[in-house]
């Protein structure tokens, strides 16, 4: 077979993608992959032991008053009495924001001690104590000032009375007893108590006791507790958190809901407990009022000696006394509107509502002003004054309050008309009874002022009656329609997401470090490798020997290598097939640099050519490196070298043989000249070939280097075939282009590529290997370490 005859379009369609050998670069890593996977898993094994589970509690209430839910049933059997108005503005996302401020979660840090956090030590972890910790750590108020860090001390239990506590710095190392103060330089004194917990079992334990300053516990807890409505349009929240202790998550979220309740009941309350101020303030007036009025009635009938009122003028009064009927409701209107007037005036604060106003605009109104001033004090608790929102507030508050200070003046100018009118049609009344006695005129006007004062104080105490029913049904914000639960299934760590997680970890990292490996790595692995960057024709590859002889040859011998070599030699068959000449064959054997296993393969093919029954000669031309008499491990002897310098010696004097070849004749290289190519060009070389042609059937010339040296182009026209050898693993991939460009150039007659020391894993890169080994032969591999024939 000529190199002419052997196809070539190998540099054609490279970008084609073999998924097959794509895959197999990494399935033949099998084992790293295995690897990998089991210690990723005993890593999420460790992480998952060692690691505190966190476990999540939720609860769920329903914001009532709400614009979203309308007004509340407790509310509405009150509805009848004028004591509840307006429409109610709690929003869902105020709420939210109140639910979790600083006030409200400061709140439920004291009242639950969430500052202070007991750990019971274990052997492979800590596990905290709530609620049931043996002791109680009690800091004074100067300890807790000038708390900047959360600080650990480990206290162990040595016996009923006594402890030995020191913290991580080791800046003291005490023993003390229960109940003894204990002072800390620069921080302040603590004690230690019992609690019910306490028993002579936690006698020999340890307990770590971690106090943590209130404001570093209190952004802790709001940044953990997630609060969001259901939905857009419900009102109805879920409050969740996630913590190491079940418990602890449950009773942090039902505290947050009390302590909630509690202070938008306080809220709620300050509106009606202003009203009931404002009205036991005026009875107590009134009450002076009319205990002066009585008292003048009671003088006057004393010193008159009057019992009874003679009706002369029932006629007349009769109409007076309608008159005086709407006097002194005038009156009452216009004191009434007087002191709102005056309370408007004087503070910014709640005002009294439902004292019977005749204009229903300004009740409205003022209801409307209490609503404003409610949700501006609330969300000052979670916000500042120069917030936005704040400051939108108050502009409406200002701008009603100024309004309602407009409409209570207009009322008030209205009324005193309508009282002077009144006030002017009782005069002429009055003059119309003139005729009555004196001592009955004087009378009257006694009891007409009595009748005001009564009708006010009566009025008074409806309005106090009512106002004290709409404090005593003030009820909570918040129902609570679930409360707080926890699952004993932690949500985190996951084990299975842990595990698919490790698991999917195992895999990727050896793929990432086999794809950056290939990504970097230039050299030459397999067939594939020669048939793309290549256009010489490729006649057969060597696989690694596992055995340590240099000779692998022999005619028993049915080891992998031994078949490729076996292969290697039918195919040169086929190469020297249009070769007529009745002359031995010229075989050459190159690389492009040293180090290729060029001598092994040169020895290895004549030794199988010699099996065959022909008469074979390997000669060592690489006169600057030679390898064949090291290879084969006897001294230097006169070879090449001598014959070229020497006219005297013949070829039959050089030759000789070793005992596993004895088919093979050999002549050395010789000494190293001084001048290689010289030597090449003499004519000495022309009769060495010539004689060897008549002489044997295959001449295999072990040459130097093509990329180091000119000796071997200034003797391959004497070459019939010249064999290049690579070797995988080690060439690397941009030095194919001497062979290749010695091809395309004609530099080289009748070249091909043997692929030496390749992996049989790997195949010749299409995903299929050599498959030799029968089961016969005695091939006798190097014994391995365990973990290299594991991760071979």
């Amino acid at each position: 077979m000529t190199n002419q005859s052997i196809p070539n379009n190998q540099i054609e369609g490279n970008d084609t993608i073999n998924i097959r050998a794509e895959l197999e670069k990494y399935l033949i890593h099998w084992k790293w992959f295995v690897l990998g996977v089991i210690i990723s898993l005993i890593i999420a094994f460790l992480y998952l032991r060692y690691t505190t589970p966190q476990y999540t509690a939720s609860a769920t209430i329903m914001i009532k008053d709400n614009q979203k839910s309308g007004l509340s049933t407790e509310l509405e059997a009150f509805k009848d009495l004028g004591i509840i108005g307006g429409s109610s503005s709690n929003n869902p996302d105020n709420e939210i924001e109140i639910l979790k401020s600083r006030k409200i979660i400061g709140d439920v840090v004291s009242k639950l001690k969430l500052n202070t956090v007991y750990m019971s030590e274990g052997r492979v972890k800590n596990s905290e104590l709530f609620k049931n910790s043996p002791i109680e750590f009690i800091p004074d108020q100067q300890f807790l000032d000038n708390l900047e860090k959360p600080k650990i001390l480990n206290i162990d239990i040595e016996s009923e009375s006594s402890l030995l506590i020191y913290d991580e710095e080791n800046t003291f190392n005490e023993r003390i007893d229960f109940d003894n103060n204990f002072n800390i330089p620069e921080l302040g004194s603590f004690s230690l108590k019992k609690t019910e917990n306490f028993n002579k079992e936690e006698i020999g334990k340890r307990i770590i006791a971690i106090q943590y300053p209130y404001d570093y516990m209190i952004d802790g807890y709001i940044k953990r507790v997630n609060i969001s409505a259901i939905n857009k349009n419900s009102s109805v929240l879920k409050l969740s958190l996630k913590l190491s202790n079940i418990q602890k998550a449950e009773d942090v979220l039902d505290e947050i809901i009390k302590q909630y309740n509690d202070d938008a009941i306080l809220d709620k309350s300050k509106v009606s407990k202003k009203t009931v101020d404002f009205i036991s303030e005026r009875l107590k007036n009134v009450g002076k009022e009319l205990a002066i009025s009585d008292d003048k009635v009671k003088d006057f009938k004393k010193r008159n000696n009057v019992t009874d009122i003679e009706s002369e003028a029932e006629l007349i009064l009769k109409t007076d006394t309608e008159n005086r009927k709407r006097l002194l409701d005038a009156n009452i209107q216009l004191r009434i509107i007087k002191s709102l007037n005056e309370e408007l005036k004087n503070t910014e604060g709640i005002l009294p509502i439902n004292l019977g106003l005749q204009d229903l605009n300004i009740g409205r109104s003022i209801a409307q002003y209490n609503e404003l001033l409610n949700t501006k004090n609330r969300l000052l608790k979670s916000a500042g004054k120069k917030n936005t929102v704040i400051i939108e507030l108050q502009g409406k508050i200002d701008n009603l309050r100024s309004s309602l200070i407009t409409s209570l003046q207009n009322q008030v100018n209205s009324l005193q008309y309508n009282v002077n009118n009144l006030s002017r049609e009782s005069n002429r009344f009055s003059s119309k009874i003139s005729s009555i006695p004196t001592k009955e005129r004087e009378f009257l006007d006694i009891a007409r002022q009595q009748e005001i004062i009564a009708g006010l104080y009566t009025y008074l105490l409806k309005k106090k009656e009512e106002t004290s029913i709409s404090l005593a049904v003030t009820v909570p914000n918040a129902k609570i329609i679930d409360k707080a639960y926890g699952s004993n299934i932690p949500v985190s760590p996951k084990k299975k997401i842990i595990f698919l997680a490790a698991l999917l970890l195992g895999l990727i990292v050896p793929f990432i470090i086999i794809y950056i490996r290939d990504l970097l790595d230039t050299k030459v692995h397999t067939k594939r490798d020669i048939e793309d960057l290549t256009s010489v024709p490729f006649i057969g590859d060597i696989p690694h020997s596992e055995t340590k002889e240099k000779i692998v040859i022999a005619s028993d011998a049915r080891s992998s290598t031994a078949e490729a070599f076996r292969l290697i030699r039918t195919n040169l068959d086929f190469m020297l097939s249009n070769n007529k000449s009745k002359q031995g064959k010229t075989i050459f054997i190159t690389s492009t640099t040293s180090g290729e296993g060029k001598s092994f393969i040169s020895i290895n093919l004549s030794a199988t050519l010699a099996l065959s029954g022909k008469r074979v000669i390997l000669v060592g031309m690489d006169l600057r490196a030679p390898k064949v008499t090291e290879y084969l491990n006897i001294p230097e002897r006169k070879g090449i070298t001598n014959y070229i310098t020497n006219d005297s010696i013949t070829l039959d004097s050089l030759k000789f043989n070793v005992p596993e070849l004895k088919d093979l004749d050999i002549i050395a290289s010789g000494i190293i000249p001084p001048n290689p190519a010289e030597l090449l060009m003499s004519n000495r070389v022309i009769e060495l070939f010539e004689e060897l042609r008549n002489s044997y059937d295959y001449i295999l010339v072990d040459t130097a280097p093509v990329n180091l040296v000119t000796d071997t182009l200034l003797i391959s026209k004497y070459a019939d075939v010249f064999l290049y050898i690579s070797r995988a693993n080690y060439l690397d991939k941009r030095m194919l282009t001497v062979p290749d460009t010695l091809y395309k150039e004609k530099k080289l007659p009748n070249m091909a590529i043997i692929l030496n020391d390749t992996d049989m894993n790997r195949g010749y890169g299409y995903g299929y290997g050599y498959g030799y080994g029968y089961g016969y032969g005695n091939v006798k591999e190097e014994t391995k370490p365990w973990y290299k024939r594991i991760f071979n």
